[in-house]
Parts: structure tokens; sequence; C-alpha cells
């Protein structure tokens, strides 16, 4: 049985959860392409018309992460989503991986679709991938919705007891030498390393997004709460949304809502509030 760490396990449960969806999101061949991108084959579905809109999955992830918001957003846009590199069915036998060369595939994959910019949703790592596609190539962004994202690997950002849940196997997995792993444990031990020592994203460098941009979290999130405002404030054109009674699967425990928060920031001009108007 494929194994994963209690992070990806805890996503990949909430996803398998499909609430009877009639497609499979994932392992739709009407709707999925590979894609050759930078070296390995991108998995990429594409579904609706009008707007282009990238989503992007997080950690162990993968397109049927988002079963619940898919057939809300394809109904307005034109939903691209992919299965991230390492991940899914994009496999990439590298050992490298950070979340700058994912972003980089994000905006290769566009290119190859001919699309010039995007609305972006991504959740978890996926939101880290988000804030560095707006960073690294902010043509290709038009307004961007970032839920669960941090920009670094420590407890500053994260809760101890999380940490405590991912080191233990990352630090199992270090010591056992790499020709000992098979396949999967390699893969395994790439994302767990991606989580663990990744990213190092200065704040400072936020500011270069110019993109309208969302921000989101739970008020239980994995992520801490100031750490979400942290990113928030040093992002020059954003607004903060933390949900109550929420963990980190904003997208799936919340979906409806989620949907059509993200869709009206999306669609309605992005709005400056200084002075007079902060009292209203």
């Amino acid at each position: 049985m494929k194994k994963h760490h209690p992070l990806l396990a805890g996503l990949l449960l909430i996803a398998a959860c499909s609430f009877g969806q009639t497609i499979n999101y994932g392992r739709n061949d009407a709707a999925g392409k590979f894609y050759t991108i930078r070296g390995f084959k991108m998995y990429c579905e594409i579904y609706g018309e009008g707007q282009p809109l990238l989503i992007i999955h997080g950690n162990g992830g993968s397109i049927n992460n988002f079963a619940r918001n898919i057939p809300y957003f394809s109904a307005k846009y034109k939903v691209i989503i992919a299965d991230s590199r390492s991940q899914g069915r994009s496999a990439d036998r590298g050992d490298s991986l950070t979340y700058e060369m994912m972003a980089d595939d994000l905006a290769a994959l566009l290119d190859q679709l001919k699309v010039d910019s995007a609305f972006v949703i991504g959740w978890s790592d996926g939101g880290i991938n988000g804030l560095l596609l707006a960073m690294r190539h902010p043509e290709k962004v038009k307004k961007l919705a970032v839920t669960g994202a941090n920009l670094r690997p420590d407890t500053t950002a994260v809760y101890q007891e999380v940490w405590d849940m991912v080191r233990p196997e990352y630090a199992a997995l270090s010591k056992k030498p790499v020709n000992e792993r098979d396949s999967l444990a390699r893969n395994n031990f790439k994302l767990l390393r991606l989580l663990c020592d990744q990213p190092h994203i200065a704040p400072a460098s936020l500011h270069a997004i110019q993109c309208p941009t969302l921000v989101i979290g739970g008020d239980h999130d994995v992520i801490k709460p100031v750490h979400t405002l942290e990113i928030a404030d040093n992002i020059p054109h954003s607004y903060l949304w933390i949900l109550p009674n929420s963990g980190h699967s904003t997208p799936v425990a919340y979906s409806k809502l989620f949907n059509e928060t993200v869709d009206d920031f999306f669609s309605k001009k992005f709005r400056t509030i200084t002075g007079e108007g902060r009292f209203f």
C-alpha cells in the first residue's frame, strides 16, 4: 500500500472524499493531456471556457484535490489544473525539487497553452508556487488567491506540533542509504525534503508582487494566522481572509464559501482602502 507522511495522508484523505462527483478529476482522458515541460511530462486537465484560471495543488496532492472547486469555476472560467512535478501523474526521476522549479514549470505550461496571463489559485505548497509565479513571472498573473502558504520552514510559520508529526519520517528517510530506497521512497523523500527544508522567501521580496492578491488561511490552520498576516502585510495590493473554525483545507471544508469569495475577488476591481475609508 502506498504510504505518505501525515500531512500528505490527511490531504489525500480529504481529496478522496469526492462528494458524489461524476467526473474523475485527475484521470479524465477527455480533458487531460501530457505536455513536455522543462525536462518532464506534466499532466494537465482543462475545463470550461472564459478567462484562464490556473489552479495549483499542494504537496503530494493532485488535480483531484479540487474536485469541489473545478465544477464551480469551470462554469465561468477556463480552468487549467495540472499535477505538479513529481506529483500525481507528472512523474520526474530527478532528485531536485524546489518551489522555484515548479513556478517556472507553471509559467512554461501557460506558454505552451498560449495563455498570456491567468487568474491563479494556490493551496498550501500551491500557494507558495503562486507567490513565486507572481514574483518570477509577473506578466502571467492577473490576480492571485493563496491559502495556507508559508514563506519559511520553521516554527515561526508552522506550529511545533505539525513539525513534530513530519520531522521524524523525514529524519528516518534521510538516514536510509539512497541505494536502498525504491522509487516511491525516493519520491516521498523528495517531497518531504521540499516540505521540511523550503521555502526561503524573504518577506520584503513579496513587495515585487504587483497583482491584487487575496491571502487566505484558517484560524486553526497548520500555518499560524500571524504568519498568514505577515504574507498579506508584505504584498502591496492584498486582502486578508482568515476563516473561523477552519484548518488547512479551506477549499474543501468550506468549498462553497471559498469558491464564491475567490470568484468575487477575481470579478471585482481591487479597492485601496485608506483614510476615512477605513471607517466603513
